[in-house]
């Protein structure tokens, strides 16, 4: 199947155009406006340092209902213990920064470029990408970041400095979600860690028609704290 080299000009190809294994283009650039794009048609940026970037739209895709996450019962009596504290946009950076250092189990290398950060944090400060941190004992133990539009989450990556705070973190993001009238967190492509949270693979084409339904309803006005005024999350 032909694979789509993108212009200077802001378009992409439907998504059923995508090759079986889900790189519908490449090239562009990571500007904002190509971004938010891509994300309102289902298609997301991944590649590695070297590489022009790539544009994926998979089939199927791996989402995570707010009500079909999983928490074990040795996580909810962690979660218990008030041993970590939970918060929004307190430290975007901070946690892009450590989503690109952070090994992967089943990936060598990264794919968070110092490019792919720069366009993220652009992102967070037009207050369309937003990180949830967990802390512990005064230090950043953990985060999530991603990007969110109208009531669409699209989950990016993760990671964790202390044990089981990425999932803390995760946790609760998908509380907040849910308080917010968000059904589900777009999570891309499927792997064993995110299997075992509860996420699910559905056909892309399903996706597609959530995502619709989800960017015709808009989020609460005060659904996010602006960037340098963080919110403190009470309850998880």
């Amino acid at each position: 199947m032909h694979l789509t080299r993108l212009s200077s000009r802001l378009h992409f190809p439907s998504p059923s155009q995508a090759r079986e294994d889900g790189l519908l283009a490449y090239g562009g650039d990571l500007s904002p406006e190509r971004l938010l794009l891509a994300y309102r048609h289902g298609i997301f940026p991944w590649y590695s340092p070297g590489e022009p970037i790539m544009w994926w739209s998979p089939d199927p895709r791996c989402v995570l209902y707010v009500n079909e996450l999983h928490i074990s019962r040795s996580m909810q009596k962690l979660l218990r213990q008030g041993r970590f504290e939970f918060s929004l946009n307190a430290a975007f950076s901070r946690v892009i920064w450590a989503c690109a250092q952070t090994p992967r189990k089943e990936h060598s290398g990264t794919w968070i470029d110092e490019h792919m950060i720069q366009a993220y944090e652009q992102l967070h400060q037009l207050g369309y990408a937003h990180s949830a941190e967990v802390w512990q004992d005064g230090q950043l133990a953990g985060g999530i970041y991603g990007v969110s539009l109208q009531s669409m989450f699209y989950g990016e990556s993760m990671f964790s400095l202390r044990p089981n705070a990425s999932k803390a973190a995760l946790f609760a993001l998908m509380q907040h979600l849910g308080r917010m009238g968000f059904q589900l967190m777009d999570v891309q492509l499927s792997n064993s860690h995110l299997l075992s949270l509860g996420a699910r693979e559905i056909p892309r084409q399903q996706f597609l028609l959530e995502l619709q339904l989800a960017l015709t309803r808009p989020a609460p006005q005060d659904c996010w704290p602006e960037p340098g005024n963080p919110q403190f999350l009470r309850g998880i």
